[in-house]
């Protein structure tokens, strides 16, 4: 199989939200996503937390550069049936920066998120994550998978360095993970290529102007210590301690100009995937890398039958294997 025809669009996902300018910069970032809800908010100080809604609770992780309203119409839809704690990382999409952690940002998110989890009493919540959030919700459970629920993805893997060869390990990616580190840093991108990133992402227009005022608004320092720390980090190994079960939801339209068809990019989730015991994977024909935007429908279909049939009760998922 070819695994480097998707080399370029993933690392353009990475790397454009990295450095996107003010190519609409008269479009203001949406508010509301710095709001503190926590026990001790100085204990957590690489994310924010706004909870809305009442049920079991549900963990909304976003992605590189993206704050917390990213979910807006997914807490819309489940606030009603579900307790939603929208997380925004610190640094990105206007919220702060946080200091102390410029060497091991993801690290002290896996902690903090854990320890939130334990301060805030919540039993097992579910994680939906996208992209990075994805990444972190599996980050979450293969370091204590007693404490978290099951799992929705969205676009994301494992070990994405590894996406344009399967045998690639993470001191093998830190050449180019530091390549990268460096370019997002610098933070300089000419307009067109900027364009070009945003709407290889998401279809909508009003969309790429949103997501690209949350790049501008993301410091730089941040979103590029992230990024060399998800291009360094290879969970795959790993997940065979993962007790939840996942829906993993595959994307395929931003991947189509470069060559891959459907079946050759599900075939590459399927083998980062293999390790991880329950899990079920779902390709969108329709959306690209925004899933949640681009093929809304079909997102909510997937995720409501599978909230519905692994989070409706009190089941424990301890001791499953």
């Amino acid at each position: 199989m070819n695994y480097t025809v998707l080399r370029r669009p993933f690392a353009a996902l990475l790397l454009g939200l990295a450095l996107a300018q003010p190519a609409f910069a008269n479009t203001p970032p949406a508010a509301g996503a710095a709001t503190i809800v926590a026990d001790n908010p100085a204990a957590h100080p690489s994310f924010t937390v706004r909870v809305v809604g009442k049920g079991r609770p549900v963990i909304l992780i976003p992605g590189l550069t993206c704050p917390g309203a990213v979910w807006d119409e997914t807490v819309a839809r489940y606030q009603s049936r579900y307790q939603c704690h929208v997380v925004s990382l610190a640094g990105f999409g206007g919220v702060p920066a946080a200091t102390g952690n410029a060497t091991s940002f993801l690290p002290a998110v896996r902690d903090q998120l854990l320890a939130y989890i334990k301060t805030q009493k919540l039993d097992r919540p579910a994680i939906v994550g996208h992209s990075l959030g994805g990444f972190m919700g599996l980050w979450l459970s293969v370091a204590q998978p007693e404490a978290i629920g099951p799992l929705v993805i969205l676009d994301s893997l494992p070990f994405l360095a590894a996406i344009q060869n399967p045998n690639m390990t993470a001191e093998a990616a830190r050449p180019m993970a530091e390549g990268m580190r460096k370019q997002a840093s610098a933070g300089k991108m000419p307009m067109a290529q900027q364009r070009q990133m945003v709407t290889s992402m998401v279809t909508d227009t009003a969309r790429q102007r949103l997501v690209a005022v949350w790049g501008q608004a993301s410091d730089p320092a941040s979103v590029a210590q992230a990024m060399y720390e998800m291009y360094t980090t290879d969970l795959r190994a790993d997940l065979g301690a993962v007790r939840q079960p996942a829906l993993v939801l595959g994307t395929w339209a931003a991947y189509q100009p470069y060559g891959a068809t459907l079946a050759s990019t599900r075939a590459i989730f399927a083998a980062q995937y293999a390790k991880l015991p329950q899990h079920k994977i779902e390709m969108s024909q329709a959306g690209k890398h925004f899933i949640m935007y681009d093929d809304a429908a079909w997102f909510f279909e997937q995720t409501d039958a599978f909230l519905q049939a692994n989070y409706a009760g009190k089941a424990s998922y301890a001791g499953k294997k």
